[in-house]
Formats: structure tokens, C-alpha cells, sequence
């Protein structure tokens, strides 16, 4: 008898925090992989932690380039996509430069979806699954993260349009929004995480969670907590979360802690 092929995964960003954690999860699923990154020493070290012979491919995700090497590197077949690599910037929007703006718009949701196009067709060969790492904040958009909230709204959109473009053609889609996770990305809103009554998870049971509802086929994983029960008062009732996010916004010590972050 045949033995079954391995399946490959391709994750984004993954020499650290989520990616490093899905990297991990998924070897241990048994899954052969191919990690991308800007840094050279984190990815090596995230393709270390997993023992399973991982291919690092160094790049920027960003650039024509970057992605040119990642779809080199997958060849004909792929059979899970997930797109990880993400940055972030807080503060009043009036204060966010135009550098931090446009790294986010094109790391956080245009890399996507040109990788994603550039990928489709060995996706289509495996019969794969694209992968989009958005936030709750693709869903209940929080002040001081404004452009971020909008990066995660369109990778949102973009999963929803891409998973009914693709209906019948054995190409599935899956969204996943985590909630804030305890990762080297928090230095950039820790002051924030009290005054907004944030909550984190560990970027482990991120990654368990999304690996699960990959190979389930979900359209889509929320966090199994109240952010859930938020999500769904955003999409009914939204007038209700512009006043409890607004009054959070406005209160003192939320603004004393703004400005902790935009000291950094």
C-alpha cells in the first residue's frame, strides 16, 4: 500500500511569537514545513525547535522578491498557507507616521493577498487551505489601533471573498482571530492591555486553536472567551460597543497610558 504523502504547511513570520508557535503545533501534527522571515538567526532557531528538518526560507513577505523565493521554495503543491507575518504601531492616528502606516497596510494585508494569488495554483494541485491570521480587531475596531483595526477589517473581507471565490474548487479558506497574545509584540501596547480590559492568551493555545479549526475545515475560529459574545453584540448592536470602547477611549488613565506608549 501507498504510503500517504506528508502534507507541507508554509507559514509566514515565523521565527517568532504566533508563527513560531504554529511552526510548532504543526510539526507536531506531523506536518513537514516551510518557515519565511526577515531575520535570519530567529527562523533557524524556530526551524531548530521543531526537529522535524524544516526549509527556512529568508525573505521579506513585503517585497516582489520575498515572495518570489517563498513560491520557488513550495514548488507545484501546497497544502496549507498560512499567512502570519504581521506589524504593529499604536497611537492617535494624527501622531502615526506615514512609514508605520503603509508597513502595516502592506505587511498585514497586502502580502496576503499577493502571496496568496502567486500560491493559488499549488494550492489548487494539493487541494490546500489558505490561512489568514487577522485579530479580534478585524471585528470590534479599538481605538489607538486604528490602522491596525482597518489592516485586520480587510483581511477579513479578504477571506470571506477569496472562500466564495473559490467555492467547488477544493481550495478552503480559514480566518482565525485571536484575541491580544502574550508575545514580544505586546512591548508595543503593554500600558494599554489594563486601562482597555484586555485580556491575553499564550501564543500556544492560539496556535492549538487555529491548527484545529485547520484541519476542520472551519470557515473561521474565534477565542473561546467573552470576546466571542463581543463580536457578536459589534455585528448586532454596534451603537453599544462605540460607547463602551468611546468611554475607555476618553478615560485618564487609558490616555496616561497612551502616553507611556507613544514615549517608547
Amino acid at each position: 500500500m501507498t504510503e500517504p504523502l506528508q502534507k507541507t504547511a508554509l507559514i509566514t513570520g515565523a521565527g517568532s511569537g504566533i508563527g513560531r508557535a504554529l511552526a510548532l503545533e504543526a510539526a507536531r501534527r506531523g506536518y513537514a514545513l516551510i518557515l519565511t522571515g526577515r531575520r535570519r538567526a530567529p527562523l533557524a532557531e524556530t526551524a531548530e525547535l521543531t526537529s522535524n528538518g524544516a526549509r527556512c526560507i529568508l525573505g521579506d513577505v513585503a517585497t516582489a522578491e520575498g515572495r518570489a523565493a517563498i513560491c520557488t521554495a513550495v514548488g507545484g503543491r501546497l497544502d496549507v498557507l498560512i499567512n502570519n507575518a504581521g506589524t504593529l504601531s499604536v497611537g492617535h492616528l494624527g501622531a502615526q507616521e506615514d512609514a508605520a502606516i503603509s508597513a502595516m497596510l502592506e505587511t498585514n494585508l497586502l502580502a496576503p493577498i499577493l502571496l496568496t494569488r502567486d500560491l493559488l495554483p499549488a494550492l489548487r494541485a494539493a487541494g490546500g487551505r489558505v490561512v489568514n491570521l487577522g485579530s479580534v480587531f478585524g471585528d470590534i475596531a479599538y481605538p489607538f489601533f486604528t490602522a491596525y483595526s482597518a489592516t485586520k477589517f480587510g483581511l477579513r473581507g479578504f477571506s470571506d471573498a477569496l472562500r466564495r471565490e473559490l467555492s467547488g474548487s477544493g481550495v478552503g479558506v480559514t480566518y482565525v482571530a485571536p484575541r491580544a497574545t502574550r508575545t514580544a509584540a505586546e512591548s508595543a501596547f503593554g500600558p494599554l492591555v489594563e486601562p482597555l480590559d484586555m485580556h491575553l492568551d499564550s501564543a500556544e493555545k492560539v496556535a492549538r486553536q487555529a491548527w484545529d479549526a485547520i484541519e476542520a475545515g472551519k470557515r473561521d475560529s474565534y477565542p473561546r472567551s467573552r470576546e466571542r459574545l463581543f463580536v457578536l453584540i459589534q455585528r448586532l448592536f454596534p451603537s453599544l460597543i462605540d460607547k463602551s470602547v468611546g468611554a475607555q477611549a476618553r478615560d485618564a488613565k487609558t490616555l496616561e497610558a497612551l502616553e507611556t506608549v507613544s514615549a517608547r
